[in-house]
């Protein structure tokens, strides 16, 4: 049976990823700098980064197969640089490996926020528009929109290629608290909760993994489906958590402006003194007014794409959340207070 190779397998989604892939019998590989939080015999483990060439190629020897996932998301990093390494040039890296290894098919796994209208798209609709990479609103999607647009050069030469685009994905097995979920955590703590109240597309992560199985085994070449789920305005979100944590909360909608205000100034202490994520970015409250209701249609059609409803999910999210008291084993995570969308 033909191998497959995750890469970024030990993350969130990769999680589901390898775990929907052995559910079909296939036999699954793992590149990751990080070990699975729960190992399987049947799923072998390389260690080792996207940036290390040999390691890449070593990962790829006999694989048919390859889910491109390895990513660096969030809003803030300490070195805006290690955005670009890790999500374009590993990308790149990743790429020319195995297109040298000759794979049968290779998936891009990209992210929503690359796809909103930043600039004009001329009419053409967002989830089927390539943005310039300048016209991203900051370090992490200008990486992530390089990193699409090495993926399309490389479809477009004849490399048997697919994108697959995930929103927001939630679930209760998040554990090292990924952007999304590491938002819904911060909200929850806050009895009063200022708030951009912009469009938000929740999907569970295992109909995300679910779609990038669909993707690879029925996606047209060089084309993008986006895999998402309910799609609605983030105060909505709020009341939901509310209701289903118990907790009697108080929404409070911030104008953008002076979010991106508040954010530009929270983003200059942490870069400048505390070197730790702030509760806010430029990037992700841009990326937050920007935000639009990209369609699933193309998905469902061409894929057989069919998510469940968000409310199940978000449930156990929260209930997962509270039971842990939402802090990862290591203490440390980024989260957006007035906006947070990465993938």
């Amino acid at each position: 049976m033909a191998l497959v190779l995750v890469t970024g397998g030990s993350g969130f989604i990769g999680h589901h990823l390898v775990e929907a892939l052995r559910a079909r019998g296939q036999r699954v590989r793992v590149l990751d700098v990080r070990a699975p939080a729960a190992a399987n015999a049947d799923v072998e483990y390389a260690h080792g980064s996207v940036l290390d060439r040999d390691a890449v190629d070593a990962a790829l020897a006999g694989v048919d197969q390859v889910y491109h996932l390895a990513g660096l998301p969030g809003m803030w990093a300490a070195n805006k640089q290690d955005f670009h390494e890790v999500n374009c040039r590993g990308t790149e890296i990743v790429l020319a490996a195995a297109m040298k290894r000759g794979v049968s098919r290779f998936l891009h796994c990209s992210t929503e926020s690359i796809l909103f209208p930043y600039s004009d798209l001329n009419g053409v609709p967002a989830e089927e528009a390539l943005q310039p990479a300048n016209a991203m609103p900051g370090a992490y999607t200008r990486s992530k929109a390089l990193a699409e647009h090495c993926a399309a050069k490389a479809a477009a030469a004849g490399f048997p290629l697919v994108i697959g685009t995930p929103t927001m994905p939630i679930g209760a097995a998040d554990h090292n608290l990924t952007p999304p979920t590491a938002m819904l955590w911060y909200f929850l703590q806050k009895k009063v909760q200022p708030h951009l109240n912009f469009l938000v597309n929740l999907v569970d992560v295992r109909d995300v993994a679910m779609g990038l199985v669909l993707t690879m085994e029925r996606g047209r070449l060089g084309h993008r489906y986006i895999l998402g789920g309910d799609c609605v305005p983030l105060g909505n979100i709020l009341r939901m958590m509310s209701a289903m944590s118990g907790r009697r909360q108080f929404p409070v909608v911030v104008p953008g402006r002076i979010a991106e205000l508040s954010a530009i100034m929270l983003e200059s202490i942490a870069d400048r003194i505390t070197r730790r994520p702030p509760n806010g970015t430029a990037e992700g409250v841009r990326i937050a007014l920007a935000a639009s209701d990209l369609s699933i249609g193309k998905a469902r059609t061409e894929l057989g794409y069919s998510p469940r409803p968000i409310e199940p999910v978000l449930r156990e999210t929260i209930t997962h959340l509270l039971a842990r008291g939402g802090l990862p084993a290591s203490g440390a995570i980024e989260h957006h207070a007035l906006s947070s969308r990465a993938s």
